[in-house]
């Protein structure tokens, strides 16, 4: 005969936990994507530490009231294919998850349906996922996409034997383990006995309870710290999400922020309840001190601009020139000239150049005068840019171009002037090492004039003329300096300006005296390599200047470096061209001598365009090795445009103008003769 005992029993878990399996390879349902064990495997650490929640948020933000759990220990299950981990249960929504997994074990409709779904992000591409980027979390869902269930029981002790009890649940004798029992399961006896003694059946349950009541107070630290840190995280997520929504100013924020914030310092979870509540009472008291009315939800008001961002962007338009940036997404009223512009900002409406405020009915603080420089500047800059791709920027290839802090002379620096370093024997003296430096100077000179945007060409709205002042400019800057960098080569009946050490530029005079070059030569370029050979093999054997004194010129050894550019006449370019393009792009007509073509491609034509010389040449190594000529700037290569004054200048009442001045200031500096080679044919 057998009986059964009404037991107060709870199920418990423990900091182990229960198995389940958060994802296994195969294509995710409803999504279409396929994950490979292999990408599975390499993000094995990311499901370590992971919040487990009931169902999935979709709207970005999950609540700490759902939260049902955490995964840890993540190991690959070779037999389902996928991560399994263990899920201790805890939080809000921990006893609702121990029901389902209860009543999943017990019926297979529910099994079938409940599972765990991961949050998770991924690179893909044509639909194969090649690698897992992050995890948020893993959910339990009804229908999961992609493999996650429940797995075994509740964890024990390693080594512990695994104890079942009998139970009858709803009217069926069934098969749990201890963990499992509830407080409504009925234990039935052992049916082995003929007779039970219900005191000591009592008793025994007595027992059993307190059993596993001491084994889950002994657990309980460690499951309640991880728990607890869990959920400090995700507090601190929703402070964040929170904030950010609340659309409150920023002194608010950051008191909400500072009050909540400092209790997550201390390890204290909040309540979410009191996050909102704090929030409400900021708004509420924002709008009584502002008198706004109620704050209105998460909106951002965005895209907003100011009467001067209006300005900007529709005198932009009427020069035909790009937008800053931030003004794109603008939409002004077009202006029909320069005209509108002038009589709208300054209110002259008789052209008697002067600033009637009282007449001006747009709320801006922008000037006329600005505006229109800003636009000019712009259209210095596209003017710049366009003559530099027409074949005014060459010498950009073969100077170097620094930026001076001062408007001081600038002076040379020589590279390679320490040929070798001298052996020092052991206990003995360092000696003084022989360093070169280039005695070369140059000043900056300033360039510049105005342009006067007179009351007349305002009346006229002469909007193009006013552009093309400013497009000269352009043209004139770039050409100016391209006129520097080329006369370096033509000054002087074509040998160069004197260097600092008495000698001209260019010279076929031996280095091993003080004004020694030896870097110009006469012959023409003709139709094969002797003479460029002949000047690659001078420029190879210059030496580097160890120091400007008797018994030392021309000692240091070579430079041993061959020449990149050859700059010549636009008379010279076909056959240049022709000698120095690639190979494969055309052959030679007829082999050259000294073993053929061996100069295709390794030497770049670069066309002066002031030069008129139709037969000289010259040749320079590259800048980055060995810079010969610098190009100093002050305040920047492009010049730079700026107003005379405001409405009120002097100028525009007593010459009926408005002054837009026009600067640079820039130096041209020959620094070494060593990576120069000029032939004067």
């Amino acid at each position: 005969m057998s009986e059964t005992l009404t037991l107060q029993l709870q199920a418990l878990a423990t900091d182990t936990g229960f198995d389940i399996l958060s994802i296994n390879a195969g294509v995710a349902k409803g999504h279409g994507f396929t994950f490979n064990a292999s990408v599975l495997m390499d993000s094995l650490p990311m499901w370590d530490n992971l919040p487990c929640f009931l169902d999935h948020d979709y709207t970005g933000t999950q609540s700490v009231r759902h939260l049902a759990g955490a995964l840890h220990n993540p190991i690959w299950n070779d037999k389902e294919a996928g991560i399994q981990a263990i899920l201790i249960p805890g939080g809000p929504g921990a006893k609702d998850l121990q029901a389902l997994r209860l009543a999943a074990r017990s019926d297979p409709a529910i099994m079938e349906a409940v599972g765990f779904s991961a949050h998770l992000f991924i690179v893909q591409e044509n639909g194969i996922v090649k690698r897992i980027t992050r995890v948020s979390s893993v959910d339990c869902v009804v229908d999961p996409a992609r493999g996650g269930k429940f797995l075994a029981s509740f964890h024990s002790q390693e080594g512990d034997p695994i104890m079942k009890k009998k139970v009858i649940r709803n009217g069926k004798e069934v098969e749990v383990e201890e963990t499992e029992v509830l407080a409504t399961d009925q234990l039935v006896s052992n049916p082995a006995a003929n007779t039970v003694d219900n005191t000591d059946a009592e008793t025994a349950a007595l027992l059993q309870v307190q059993a596993a009541q001491k084994l889950a107070n002994s657990k309980a630290h460690t499951a309640a710290e991880s728990l607890r840190q869990v959920r400090l995280a995700s507090c601190r997520d929703l402070l964040k999400v929170s904030l950010q929504a609340s659309n409150l100013p920023g002194p608010s924020a950051a008191r909400v922020e500072t009050r909540f914030a400092a209790q997550l310092d201390k390890g204290e979870p909040y309540e979410p309840a009191d996050l909102e509540t704090s929030i409400q009472e900021e708004q509420a008291l924002f709008s009584e001190l502002t008198a706004a009315g109620a704050i209105q939800g998460p909106g951002r008001i965005t895209n907003m601009h100011t009467s001067n961002d209006q300005l900007e962007a529709a005198v932009s338009d009427l020069f035909g020139v790009p937008r800053d940036k931030r003004l794109e997404s603008v939409k002004p009223a077009h202006l029909t000239g320069i005209r509108e512009l002038y009589l709208m900002l300054t209110g002259d409406y008789d052209l008697h150049g002067g600033y009637y405020g009282e007449r001006i009915q747009l709320a801006t603080t922008a000037d006329f005068t600005g505006l229109v420089k800003n636009a000019l500047n712009k259209i210095v800059a596209q003017q710049w840019e366009i003559l530099g791709l027409a074949g005014y920027s060459w010498w950009e290839k073969i100077t170097k171009v620094e930026h001076f802090t001062s408007l001081n002379d600038i002076t040379g620096i020589l590279i390679g002037t320490v040929g070798t370093l001298p052996s020092v024997a052991e206990g003995a003296e360092y000696t003084e090492l022989a360093i070169g430096d280039s005695p070369e100077t140059a000043s900056f000179t300033k360039y510049g004039g105005y342009i006067p945007l007179t009351l007349e060409l305002i009346d006229r709205d002469e909007v193009r003329k006013l552009k093309a002042y400013a497009s000269e400019l352009g043209s004139a800057a770039r050409r100016k300096i391209s006129a520097l960098v080329a006369a370096i080569f033509t000054v002087n009946a074509g040998i160069g300006p004197t260097m600092a050490d008495g000698g001209a530029l260019f010279n076929n005079t031996a280095v091993t005296s003080l004004t020694g070059h030896a870097n110009l030569l006469v012959a023409a370029l003709g139709t094969d390599y002797v003479s460029w050979n002949a000047i690659s093999l001078a420029v190879y054997n210059q030496p580097m200047l160890i120091k400007q004194a008797a018994g030392y010129y021309g000692t240091g050894p070579k430079m041993a470096v061959e020449p990149r550019f050859i700059l010549v006449p636009r008379a010279l370019k076909i056959q240049a061209d022709t000698l120095f393009q690639t190979r494969w792009a055309q052959e030679l007509p007829s082999a050259p001598v000294l073993g053929g073509p061996t100069w295709g491609g390794r030497v770049e034509v670069v066309t002066v365009p002031e030069w008129t010389s139709a037969t000289n040449y010259a040749a320079v190594i590259d800048p980055a090795i060995a810079p010969a000529i610098i190009v100093g700037e002050r305040f920047g290569l492009k010049p730079e445009i700026f107003t005379a004054g405001n409405d009120l200048a002097p100028a525009v009442f007593m010459n009926d103008e408005h002054r837009i001045k026009v600067r640079m200031f820039n130096a041209v500096l020959v620094q070494d003769f060593r990576p120069l080679h000029k032939t004067n044919v």
